[in-house]
């Protein structure tokens, strides 16, 4: 079996192939044949500007998210069998409740990722695949949408007819306008194009504010919003864009940071908060729990991840490489033989 490896700040260049002895699971695991694994923000944290906030093992396999089928079992594994189609969660330990330290360990991090084509994996950590997607498809669920779930259900709980902003077109961004509006929430989007606007709105999104051509685009969030504000805000910009999106919230709204794509400073300007009264938190994906419910909503309303590119194994540095120049409006897969 062949794995890629890589170093915390090596660069595209230095992911490598390797081949391996195929694996044996031990105690309450299972060894996964990885059909697909998604790309995320973090693989370029991770490799291009080695910088990450949890701990990066050395000459590691990279990538959180995948899906497959289970090829074996090791002993006192229950609730998986072998054949079964399966993802798993980012953090396999953390199963439900709050985030915390004992939990931290996560795939493409401090334990080894999905780009591999087999994966030793802790059985407690797989969710079985809604039947009507691909691997493919499957595999973009376990960071992006469940941290747009997390986002959205995690702290205040959304409420059919309440309004969310959602800032770009990235996965997270993507997959909560789908969420919301399976829902019954209203969605406001911003992009940087109209081309991507027209894109936000086929997937729900009511109104889309181009904060190119309108730079004063929280007026203009307010506006749609007769005034009021919007009740959630998925930020995936950082400290760089979180004041402006405080300035669409509404009294007593809550923005979910959950990503900082946008860089720029590392400091906040807090007065935006002070005249709405909302708050802020900060979350890291999540649990397995919230990855099972993703797969029920998906399941539930028929929905599909936007995915914009697959490749090969074999072109993995090419499918970085795609992603990391912002390529097109969706995930970027990569799709094992």
């Amino acid at each position: 079996m062949r794995s890629y490896h890589a170093e915390l700040g090596g660069g595209l260049e230095g992911l490598v192939l390797e081949d391996h002895p195929e694996p044996r699971p031990g105690p309450r695991e299972a060894v996964v044949k990885v059909r697909a694994a998604a790309l995320n923000a973090r693989e370029l944290m991770i490799l291009r500007d080695g910088r990450y906030p949890l701990p990066v093992k050395p000459h590691l396999v990279p990538a959180c998210d995948g899906a497959g089928e289970v090829l074996a079992l090791g002993p006192d594994v229950t609730g998986v069998r072998v054949g079964d189609r399966v993802m798993a969660s980012v953090f396999p330990r953390w199963q439900a409740g709050p985030f915390g330290p004992e939990v931290a360990d996560q795939l493409g991090g401090s334990l080894d990722g999905t780009l591999t084509e087999l994966a030793v994996l802790p059985a407690e950590a797989l969710v079985p695949i809604p039947a009507h997607l691909s691997f493919a498809e499957a595999a973009t669920l376990p960071c992006a949408a469940v941290t747009a779930w997390n986002a959205l259900t995690g702290g205040r709980p959304l409420l059919p007819g309440e309004t969310v902003l959602t800032l770009g077109s990235g996965g997270v961004s993507l997959f909560a306008i789908q969420l919301a509006r399976a829902a019954g929430a209203r969605v406001i989007s911003t992009t940087s194009s109209d081309e991507k606007a027209e894109r936000l709105r086929s997937l729900g999104a009511e109104a889309v504010v181009n904060y190119r051509t309108d730079p004063g685009w929280p007026a203009e969030v307010r506006r749609l919003t007769a005034g009021r504000g919007v009740d959630h805000v998925v930020e995936v910009g950082g400290p760089g864009t979180l004041p402006r999106s405080a300035e669409a919230l509404a009294v007593a709204g809550e923005l979910a940071w959950v990503g900082w794509l946008a860089g720029g400073p590392t400091t906040v300007e807090l007065a935006p908060f002070m005249r709405t009264v909302g708050s802020i938190r900060r979350l890291a994906v999540g649990s397995r729990l919230q990855l099972q419910a993703v797969a029920r909503a998906f399941e539930a309303h028929s929905l599909r991840p936007v995915i914009d590119r697959t490749f090969p194994f074999e072109e993995t540095r090419a499918a970085l490489a795609h992603y990391a120049r912002d390529g097109g409006v969706g995930k970027t897969v990569v799709v094992m033989a």
